[in-house]
Formats: C-alpha cells, sequence, structure tokens
C-alpha cells in the first residue's frame, strides 16, 4: 500500500459534520474507527477525520488491485508525505463531499422561509448531500427496500466484499471496492445474493445491472445527471428553469429510473438526489409522510394517505419552499427524525425544562428560606423517534394495490 500523509482543509463544524453526514442514510459503505471515517472509493480507500476547525483527508492505494493469500501486517505499507502529481484526492474530497456551497448561507435561506425548519436545523448543522456515483446510489437504494441503515451497510458490505475488487487493508480490515454492473449481471449472481440474505432484493440487484449493461448505451446512467453537477473533472452547465414539479431533467431521470427492477418512485428520487444531483428531488417515504403530516398539515382530505398524488404534492409543497435545492433542506429534517440522532432534539427541550422548573423552585426557596434539593424534573415532552420498518421474511407482492394491504391489515387487528 502506498499511503499519503494526512493533509487538511480548513472547514467548521457547521459547514460540515462528518457523523452527520455519513450516518444518516446517503451512503452505506463508511466505516468509524475510533474517530476516523474510511471508505473505497476511486480506486483508494479514503479516511477523514475532523476537529472543530478542519477537516483532514488521507488516501491509501494499492499497487494492484488484486486479492493477496493473506492480509498484510498492521505495519506494512509506507506513508508518503510528497503528493504524486496525479494524485486527485483533493479534488476527490471536494466533489464527493459537496463541499463547494456556502452551507451556514442555505440554512439561513431555508430557515426564513419554514419556521420548522429554522426550529429543528440549529441541532443538524453541517448536513452535505454527497456526490455519490449514480451506480452506487442506484445499488444502496435497491437494498434499501423495507430496511433500515444497519441491515443495508451490511448488504453493501457483503456485495463489495464477494463481487468488489480489494483495494487494500487498514490493520487486517479489507476495503474492498463496489463491484460494476457487469459483474452483478452474472447470471449466477441472483442466486448467489439469495443466499446471502438479500431476500428479493437479488432479483432486483441482478436485472437491474442487466438492464443498464444490455439494455442502455455505455454512460447511460451518468448521462441523467445534472448538468449543474456533474461527475468530477467534467464542465458545469446551465441545468434549465425550475418549475413546481422540478426541472425538465430531473423529470427526465426520474421517468428512466422507474423502468428499472426495484426502482419506484422514493428509490427513483433517492438516486436523482444523492447520485444525480437533481437538488429539487424530494424522496417521501412513510417517515418522511409523517414529517408531512405532523410538521406541514397533510394528512386531511385528499392528501389524508401517501397516495402517487400526495406523494407527488408532498414534493412539490417542499420545492415551493426551498427551491432547487429542496432535498437538501428535507434530509436536514429527515435526519432530524431518525432515532439516532433523537437525543439532540431532546436536550435543549430538557435544558429548557429544567432551567424553567429550577427558577420555579428558586423562587419558591426565596419565600421559604428554604434551601432547594435536587429534584428529578420530567420531561413532558418525547423525543422524536423513528421506528425503523423491520424486514420482512417473504417477498412482498408489489402488484397489491396498498388500499387492500391496509383492509387486511385492519381486519387481521379485529
Amino acid at each position: 500500500m502506498r499511503t499519503n500523509a494526512w493533509r487538511k482543509l480548513p472547514m467548521g463544524l457547521t459547514e460540515l459534520c462528518l457523523d452527520t453526514t455519513l450516518r444518516c442514510g446517503q451512503s452505506f459503505r463508511w466505516r468509524k474507527v475510533e474517530d476516523t471515517w474510511s471508505c473505497a472509493l476511486h480506486g483508494r480507500i479514503l479516511s477523514l477525520r475532523q476537529d472543530a476547525t478542519h477537516l483532514y483527508y488521507q488516501a491509501s492505494f494499492s499497487e494492484r488491485l488484486v486479492e493477496p493469500l493473506t492480509p498484510p501486517s498492521a505495519t506494512s505499507g509506507s506513508e508518503i508525505d510528497s503528493l504524486p502529481e496525479d494524485d486527485d484526492t483533493e479534488a476527490l474530497v471536494q466533489h464527493y463531499l459537496n463541499l463547494g456551497p456556502n452551507l451556514t448561507k442555505l440554512y439561513e435561506q431555508w430557515s426564513s422561509v419554514d419556521a420548522n425548519f429554522k426550529k429543528k436545523a440549529p441541532r443538524f448543522a453541517g448536513v452535505r448531500i454527497l456526490k455519490q456515483d449514480a451506480w452506487e446510489a442506484l445499488v444502496g437504494f435497491i437494498c434499501s427496500s423495507n430496511n433500515n441503515i444497519i441491515r443495508i451497510s451490511q448488504m453493501m458490505e457483503k456485495l463489495c466484499s464477494h463481487y468488489g475488487p480489494l483495494l487494500g487493508y487498514i490493520g487486517t480490515t479489507p476495503y474492498h471496492d463496489l463491484p460494476s454492473p457487469v459483474i452483478l449481471a452474472d447470471p449466477k449472481v441472483e442466486g448467489q445474493l439469495r443466499q446471502l440474505g438479500f431476500g428479493y432484493r437479488a432479483k432486483y440487484l441482478y436485472q437491474t445491472a442487466v438492464q443498464i449493461c444490455h439494455g442502455h448505451d455505455e454512460g447511460w446512467l451518468d448521462n441523467l445527471r445534472n448538468p449543474e453537477s456533474p461527475i468530477m473533472g467534467q464542465k458545469i452547465t446551465a441545468a434549465g428553469e425550475m418549475q413546481p414539479g422540478g426541472r425538465a431533467g430531473y423529470r427526465v431521470a426520474h421517468e428512466e429510473l422507474l423502468a428499472l427492477q426495484g426502482v419506484g418512485p422514493k428509490v427513483a428520487d433517492c438516486v436523482c438526489l444523492m447520485g444525480l444531483g437533481w437538488g429539487e428531488a424530494v424522496p417521501v417515504d412513510t417517515h418522511v409522510w409523517q414529517i408531512a403530516q405532523r410538521d406541514y398539515k397533510f394528512g386531511k382530505g385528499k392528501h389524508s394517505s401517501l397516495t402517487k398524488a400526495t406523494y407527488d404534492a408532498v414534493g412539490d409543497r417542499f420545492r415551493s419552499l426551498w427551491g432547487k435545492e429542496a432535498g437538501w433542506a428535507h434530509s436536514v429534517l429527515f435526519t432530524a427524525d431518525l432515532r439516532a440522532f433523537s437525543e439532540r432534539l431532546s436536550a435543549k427541550i430538557e435544558v429548557d425544562t429544567v432551567k424553567v422548573e429550577a427558577e420555579s423552585l428558586g423562587l419558591k426557596a426565596a419565600a421559604t428560606s428554604a434551601p432547594v434539593t435536587e429534584t428529578k424534573i420530567e420531561v413532558l415532552e418525547t423525543k422524536i423517534k423513528r421506528e425503523f420498518v423491520e424486514e420482512e421474511e417473504e417477498e412482498q407482492d408489489r402488484s397489491v394495490p396498498s388500499k387492500t394491504v391496509s383492509r387486511a391489515k385492519r381486519r387481521k387487528k379485529t
């Protein structure tokens, strides 16, 4: 392994928070060991860490993309202080983490038009939408069907370790890159993935790989990208005028993705937002639907259930609020609703409640000249929780209308 010395970029936590951005359900291949995040990315193992003022990055390159017979020792490899002329790691970090936009100004803009965002956002500063490869986003979100972040990450690890190229080791931990569509288009892959626990997603991954390899021209997926957010190294061009339903290129990309196996409206929007750079894409799952009902007055009248029309209406509502980066703003609220981060929302509530109660006790103590003793204070406002949907043991019949499923569930309860 050839490992570069750690480099750094000035970056405050309000502009980027790795611990939030890399575990909020965008990418599923990052591993954290102590204070360092690492992932096999673009032919190298990229490692990231940060403090209050800087982002630090390091890249490790394999001399050969082949698997050795045994893991090397933890002390093998060398650290190189000088950068080779062709090392594009800084450009990759800038591109992948989407460090161009001023996030503080974006948060201020979104807060100025939305009181709910203004309330939630201060405790979730530094959330950036990653510029992932479209293929990785597509694979990851096909795996996300009826799943949670931990299990999606486990599936992605299995996919990479069984089919992806080994780039090297950190200590004794191997890092494999994502396999290409050509690798997953092998007829044996579907059965093997089922054995690895992918369930019905095995068919979707295999069939989608076949469609991309044999049903489209090379580069088809990347050609769906937002030209204002091109792949690394390409020139930025205009993407057209923003419309209530999004720019024309976004709508075309969304429709094209729906033709792939295992891709419904939500997965298509996830890929558009996090893999193709269409910032106005707003993925609406059951949890975003809960946010829409709780905070944006959906759930009544013609939008009482999450139909196709309601799905579109939620997206249009958020786009009317936040514009062409509506998906980014929506992702901050999505993160705020994740169970893993719920303690941040409850923290200020608890502090404020304790302060009010303490002031009340202090007034009583002053009136009675009695000392204030430690009191257990019950916080009445509950934490916002995200209940993950557990994977179903058997493949669901996607042809059954949602209303029929709902009636069946109600009969079961009676």
